[in-house]
């Protein structure tokens, strides 16, 4: 147990230090915390401008749907990176349990989407008003955990499909902004065509953003418990979808020594 929680907690955040040596504070501010800062200022004051729906609509949709930018990237490259770094083939003649590797490259993901979210929700409340009351901060905080909790299984399937596939960039691109615009974050469910508000269901925010929405409006943990349960849900299912397909693509690669190739 031991080792396990080794390779799940060391190694997941010394290989993510590894695949994004990228990361230092003239990068990571305007990247990580740059974006979605203009993100929330723009779509809040287009939504002021055009009546469209409530201040605290935007600021709690955006604040929450940011850390998909660390969650769906990040959690993407820090799979399909070890391809493209050509680290790949070592990392799977290790002994290491596959299910802490797998994981493992998800802790740091987390963490990182976590203050991207927290700081965006600061901003809301620094520059655009945001004053939820305090009572209903500690239930936004839990809301937000599975939410990212969410979006990183689902950056976990989509690393595990670029294992394979070539161009894992423009698909992690595709997928959140399409997320963008599936998961009711400027536009309400009930707004979009029965076809996309479906599709929308069956991905992570959705869930998310509703139940944050309730709270910061005055609504109990307890009330939201349900959309909070489904957001968990679609986790655990993109989490489970993603390490049988990390397998069976790694069994490919023994029989094949396809996996490496581009």
């Amino acid at each position: 147990m031991r080792g396990w929680l080794s390779v799940f907690l060391v190694g997941g955040s010394i290989a993510y230090r590894g695949l994004f040596n990228w990361i230092r504070p003239a990068m990571y501010i305007p990247t990580m915390l740059g974006s979605p800062l203009f993100q929330l200022i723009f779509f809040t004051k287009l939504g002021q401008y055009a009546h469209a729906e409530t201040r605290d609509f935007y600021i709690v949709g955006n604040s929450v749907q940011v850390c998909a930018m660390s969650s769906v990237y990040g959690m993407t490259m820090a799979i399909a990176n070890e391809r493209w770094f050509g680290t790949l083939g070592p990392l799977l003649a290790s002994p290491a349990n596959r299910a802490a590797v797998f994981l493992g490259r998800g802790v740091p993901v987390l963490a990182n989407g976590l203050l991207v979210s927290a700081f965006t929700f600061a901003a809301g409340v620094a520059l655009l008003g945001f004053r939820p009351g305090l009572g209903s901060v500690p239930a936004l905080a839990a809301i937000v955990v599975v939410t990212v909790t969410s979006c990183t299984c689902f950056g976990m399937l989509l690393g595990s499909i670029g294992l394979r596939a070539k161009d894992f960039f423009f698909a992690a691109n595709l997928a959140y902004f399409l997320m963008l615009l599936f998961c009711g974050v400027n536009i309400p469910l009930a707004v979009l065509p029965g076809w996309m508000s479906a599709i929308g269901r069956c991905l992570p925010l959705t869930h998310g953003i509703a139940a944050a929405r309730e709270v910061a409006a005055g609504a109990s943990l307890g009330h939201v418990a349900g959309l909070i349960g489904t957001e968990a849900g679609i986790a655990i299912a993109y989490a489970a979808a993603g390490f049988l397909l990390f397998r069976i693509l790694e069994r490919e690669s023994r029989r094949s020594a396809v996996l490496d190739a581009y």
